[in-house]
């Protein structure tokens, strides 16, 4: 046993020199790898340092080698525009074809793009090439305008406005082709390179030649019907109201809105949608002028005839008003235009309120007599027609009313002093209760004017209180009688019109009754209660005339007879002269029952009581009471 485990001993020893002694070896070859390494690393490093500059030169090479290959590409690029030259020259001097004006315009393009290029390199052997190229870009851009006026030009057919307007038609407008074609002419000229060329920076080449044959045509188109409209505003016989439509001003507006209205769209097909206002704007401007000074000369005529035709004043505030608004709707523009052209007739309406007043005040004063049997001055029938006429220009007068406020219409400077210059907002038009009211209080301050003068001048004019009556009480009637029969009853519905008015109508019936006030006071009679008894009456009643007289002294009897003879001569000449007096229908069957019921009661009490004292004969007592009742009927 123990010489089997010595064995296993040795063997395993042997085992572990064996290892020692490869161990040895291991450490050897690794000190050895290790001094390997260590040559290695000094070896590389050198090789390093010596390659730096070897790659150093090369990368600064590969960099000049790119650069010059940029260089070389950017020479041929600079070139390639004036190498270019030739082509693009013989398609600019060949002029753009209506047909082919797209490529015209691609090589307006490549020019410019060229010019741009070579401009920024700023080198001295490009700079006749950029001359040749701005002059091919100045030429290309005349031809385009020349072109562009070319086909405005015809598309310039003289045109009869009122033929579209009487059958109603739209205005012409340019054919799509020719739209198309402006729309890409004015693509190219609205550029800053076209302006540039054209030497013009503040406006397109186009926008002007646009507004010059357009502004032309429309200006031309719509002459006629200024000279029109003037003449028809001036052919009336004189003193003639005008007439609401007689004037041709409301054609002429008419036709200025649907040639701007089809102008529009043409602008709008063919420039782009930033210059629309600019272009329209410029293209009715001549227009607009020869409008502007249509107006001013109605207005002139207006002012010359102002109590006639101041109607024809407000109803081109409505018109033109109108149409501007319409046009500013589908445009943005034109509102200040239209507001400074309507300005001088905007301010003669507003002044012409104070003026009719005054106008009234005027010729009343101006009245050399009245007439002596009562009748109406034909001036109270010139104001009532100013009056109803008023009430068919329902929105300009609230527009104007509304400006000057109420009442301020009584003074002609209170007027000037509220002076408008704008043009009127849309509200200002709406004619609802409060416009109604500022006509119905204009009406009834004009209504108050001319009969407080006509009744002051009256008062000094006519000796007779019953003839100053019955002219009154004639002109109250005429003045109701034109309101309830015109649009005037409407506008006078409200507030307290109907009651000034039957105040006047009082004042004159009762400066008329004044007068029958003799025959009243002959019909009183005198009776002393304690003296006398009580009237003897009848078994039904009735007064006895015969015992009354029996009463009487001679001297009561003399008086009684007196009264019914200055009764009678008083009755009868008034009676003469109420029929002989000229009245109206209603003044006159108004009085006479007036004057019935004033007289009638009267005398039939006196008669009751003392009919007897000429016994029937007549001698003193004309009338019975039968007789007295039909000769008051016979008044009216």
């Amino acid at each position: 046993m123990v010489g089997a485990r010595n064995a296993d001993y040795a063997e395993e020893r042997a085992e572990v020199e064996v290892l020692f002694a490869e161990a040895a070896k291991l450490d050897t070859i690794s000190r050895k790898i290790k001094a390997s390494s260590a040559r290695f690393d000094d070896r590389d490093r050198l090789s390093k340092n010596a390659a730096k500059p070897v790659y150093s030169n090369t990368h600064s090479l590969q960099t000049m080698n790119g650069n010059i290959d940029k260089i070389l590409d950017a020479i041929d690029r600079m070139l390639g525009p004036s190498e270019d030259k030739g082509r693009e020259e013989r398609i600019i001097r060949a002029g753009p074809n209506p047909k082919g004006i797209p490529d015209y315009l691609a090589s307006l393009k490549r020019i410019d793009k060229a010019l741009a290029q070579m401009s920024s390199t700023n080198l001295r052997v490009n700079q006749q090439a950029i001359r040749d190229f701005n002059e091919l870009l100045s030429e290309g851009s005349g031809q385009l305008q020349a072109l562009f006026r070319s086909i405005l030009a015809d598309e310039l057919h003289p045109v009869e406005p009122l033929n579209y307007l009487v059958k109603k038609i739209p205005f012409p407008v340019l054919e799509q082709e020719n739209a198309s074609k402006l729309s890409l002419i004015d693509s190219f000229l609205s550029s800053s390179t076209a302006r540039n060329a054209s030497h013009s920076s503040r406006e397109s080449p186009s926008i002007r030649v646009y507004a010059e044959l357009r502004g032309g045509y429309l200006s031309g188109s719509l002459h006629n019907l200024s000279t029109a409209s003037i003449t028809t505003s001036k052919r009336k016989a004189t003193g003639e109201i005008y007439r609401q439509g007689t004037s041709g001003i409301g054609t002429y507006a008419q036709a200025i809105e649907s040639s701007f209205s089809a102008e529009f769209s043409n602008i709008s097909a063919v420039f782009g949608r930033e210059n629309w206002g600019l272009v329209f704007d410029a293209t009715c401007r001549k227009a607009l002028a020869d409008f502007a000074k249509t107006l001013r000369e109605l207005n002139m005529h207006i002012k010359a005839n102002l109590s006639t035709d101041c109607f024809l004043a407000y109803e081109i505030v409505e018109i033109v008003t109108n149409v501007g608004y319409r046009l500013d709707q589908q445009s943005g523009q034109l509102k200040l235009p239209f507001a400074d052209a309507l300005k001088p007739i905007r301010e003669t309406a507003r002044s012409s309120l104070a003026e009719l007043l005054e106008d009234v005040r005027r010729q009343v004063s101006a009245m050399q007599s009245l007439p002596q049997d009562g009748s109406v001055v034909p001036l109270t029938t010139e104001v009532m027609t100013r009056m109803q006429t008023m009430t068919t220009y329902p929105q300009s007068l609230a527009s104007v009313m509304a400006s000057l406020g109420d009442g301020n219409w009584q003074s002609v400077t209170a007027i000037h002093s509220t002076s408008s210059t704008s043009l009127p907002s849309l509200k200002s038009f709406d004619v609802g209760a409060d416009s109604s009211q500022l006509l119905a209080h204009y009406v009834m301050d004009t209504i108050e004017t001319l009969l407080a003068s006509l009744d002051a001048k009256a008062r000094t004019m006519l000796k007779s209180k019953s003839v100053a009556g019955v002219f009154m009480a004639n002109n109250v009637a005429l003045i109701d009688r034109m309101i309830r029969s015109s649009d005037l009853s409407s506008v006078l519905s409200t507030g307290n019109a109907s009651a000034k008015i039957e105040t006047w109508r009082k004042k004159g019936t009762s400066a008329y009754l004044e007068s029958w006030r003799e025959p009243c006071s002959a019909l009183m009679d005198v009776q002393y209660i304690n003296r006398s008894p009580r009237p003897p009456s009848g078994n039904n009643g009735v007064v006895d005339s015969t015992a009354m007289i029996k009463q009487l002294g001679s001297k009561d009897k003399d008086s009684i007879k007196e009264k019914f003879k200055n009764f009678n001569t008083s009755f009868d000449e008034l009676s003469s002269k109420h029929k002989s007096m000229q009245m109206e229908r209603e003044v006159r069957s108004q009085l006479a029952r007036e004057v019935q019921a004033m007289i009638e009661p009267l005398y039939a009490r006196f008669w009751d009581r003392y009919h007897e004292i000429d016994k029937g004969k007549g001698k003193y007592v004309k009338y019975d009471k039968g007789s007295l009742s039909a000769q008051l009927a016979g008044l009216g």
